[in-house]
């Protein structure tokens, strides 16, 4: 069985490039359009690894990790940053709410494939 993603992004056409390389890795990937919808699908499926934009509406991602590391499930899970946010204070942000790594977009779909790789074991 494949591993099971979660990719959260406002941007549909972010979503679907980001799925299509993780697909083609040979993943299984579900999507939600922010950090509500993300928590939602979170505590009803169980997922090996979240990559979540930063900047979405009603939740961005610094809260989502915070929220899911609240969560005795995913207290150990990857939780990957990939957003447009390289400034060392949101990098602060997200690794003190939880974050395990932190991709710039663009993203280059072989060096995402070789991160989820690394942090999936």
């Amino acid at each position: 069985m494949s591993a099971q993603l979660l990719i959260v992004d406002d941007s549909t056409s972010m979503r679907q490039m980001v799925a299509f390389a993780l697909t083609t890795g040979g993943y299984a990937v579900t999507e939600a359009e922010d950090g509500i919808a993300a928590l939602d699908v979170a505590k009803t499926q169980r997922f090996d690894l979240v990559i979540t934009d930063v900047n979405m509406p009603r939740m961005d991602g610094i809260e989502l990790i915070r929220q899911l590391r609240s969560l005795p499930s995913y207290k150990f899970t990857p939780l990957l940053m990939l957003t447009t946010e390289s400034g060392s204070d949101k990098k602060s942000e997200g690794k003190a709410a939880g974050a395990t790594g932190w991709l710039v977009k663009p993203f280059d779909p072989e060096q995402l494939l070789a991160t989820v790789r690394k942090v999936l074991g």
